[in-house]
């Protein structure tokens, strides 16, 4: 198991008593578990860092077979939570199932359960259930049998071989007897996935949320106060709208608008737009109906999969003046400098984050160094009011700062955050200006 630590990280510094803890205990365990810390922002771990997808902190990997299975870690963050969670994820990744009462006790703790029903354990079918279920053994129970009458639900009978997977939710149980590893995996993932995942910030709900946020799909939200008379019309027309998106490529989820104003913010809905459905594409693409009836929902998604939406863009007005050393960027605004053929050093910020407040009077120092050089632009643009096109810069905190070149290659700063630092940075990555057709001189 390792530990991605980076040192400015508060969240890792109030985790590091418990996992010393933990560590200690663990060490004594037969077989002895491991606990490692590798601190990412010392230069020579950045490529380890990069290799096993650490884009935040803390970030925590098991690691096991000498590096052959690596996944995340998704237990408890104290001591007492981190020893009982790495000891289960020891031994056998199923477990014999020995009682019907079994299975419900599990569903108790679980949203998901999977059963493998086999005449014997030598099986072909059996080794790939065990093999299957070991890199997802932190994401489900696994139990097996040859006996199928300790299955809960005996309405529809299963012969084995068979894997039934139970879930708290939807049909409540779904069955595969194709038993390669490919399918198994990819049923697993498909029959554990609600069919209307419910925007919901409770620590239980944490795994429905990261299944739902981390999958490949575009997302289709719905943002209504859940509270008012009309609520269940739009969770039953919303099911329905899902039922109908299956197969497409499609997930979806559903808000209370009271309770996620921060989301309503992110996609640029004000409250006398509610209720409000929004497809958020693979491509960070937004395509919204506002004041959404329950009567249109399937007939605008259909108009969505036909090609035939606007994107709907989030961007502050244009300003009206913009003569200070650091100049203002808004969404509307941004294809005009990073096509200047100048270069543009463009901060991404959040007007609540701290580090951005503190980066503020360094950042303006840069400017002014800069600000008789024609052919760099030093510039700023509100991340939580403006769209940030994901293909030209990819902004997961802040603040991010990207130097746009005259030639139009972008890259991140990951250097300290001083004026000589930053000014280096621009210096060796600037690039001659380019002769474009029309040359605003005013940006």
């Amino acid at each position: 198991m390792i530990w991605r630590l980076d040192s400015r990280c508060g969240h890792c510094k109030r985790l590091a008593p418990e996992y010393e803890k933990a560590a200690e205990e663990l060490k004594s365990n037969d077989p002895p578990i491991i606990l490692a810390k590798v601190d990412a922002d010392e230069e020579t771990n950045k490529p380890l860092a990069a290799e096993y997808g650490v884009s935040g902190f803390p970030t925590l990997k098991i690691i096991e077979n000498k590096g052959e299975n690596v996944r995340d870690y998704k237990g408890p963050r104290e001591a007492a939570g981190i020893v009982a969670f790495l000891k289960k994820q020891t031994g056998p990744a199923s477990e014999e199932l020995t009682s019907v009462d079994q299975v419900a006790s599990l569903l108790e703790e679980n949203d998901v359960v999977i059963v493998g029903v086999f005449e014997h354990y030598e099986s072909e079918e059996f080794f790939n259930f065990t093999k299957a279920a070991e890199p997802l053994r932190s994401d489900y129970a696994f139990v097996h049998t040859s006996d199928v009458s300790l299955l809960p639900i005996k309405i529809v009978t299963l012969v084995g071989p068979a894997v039934r997977l139970f879930k708290t939710f939807d049909e409540g149980f779904n069955d595969i007897k194709d038993f390669s590893v490919e399918a198994l995996t990819e049923f697993y993932n498909e029959a554990s996935f609600r069919l209307v995942t419910e925007l919901n910030l409770e620590s239980a709900k944490a795994a429905q949320l990261d299944k739902f946020f981390n999958s490949p799909e575009s997302k289709v939200f719905l943002f209504a106060n859940l509270s008012d008379s009309d609520a269940n019309e739009y969770k039953e027309a919303f099911k329905k709208l899902a039922n109908f998106g299956k197969g497409k490529g499609l997930r979806f989820m559903i808000a209370n608008a009271e309770d996620v104003e921060n989301a309503l913010q992110h996609f640029g809905i004000d409250k006398e737009g509610l209720p409000a459905i929004i497809v958020q594409d693979t491509n960070n693409k937004k395509f919204v109906l506002d004041n959404a009836k329950p009567s249109e929902l399937e007939a605008w998604l259909q108009s969505y999969l036909d090609g035939k939406l606007e994107e709907r863009v989030k961007s502050d007005p244009i300003p009206e003046t913009n003569d200070k050393p650091v100049k203002v960027i808004v969404t509307k605004s941004l294809n005009d400098f990073i096509t200047s053929g100048k270069n543009v050093l463009l901060e991404f910020y959040a007007p609540w984050c701290g580090h951005c407040k503190a980066l503020e009077p360094t950042y303006e120092e840069v400017a002014v160094h800069f600000q008789d050089d024609h052919n760099i632009i030093v510039a700023k643009m509100d991340a939580t009011t403006n769209d940030v096109p994901s293909a030209l810069f990819d902004v997961r905190g802040f603040p991010t700062i990207y130097l746009h070149s005259a030639t139009g290659v972008a890259t991140i700063y990951d250097g300290e955050r001083s004026k000589d630092e930053l000014i280096k940075f621009v210096n060796r990555h600037r690039s001659p200006a380019q002769e474009v057709e029309t040359v605003k001189d005013e940006l």
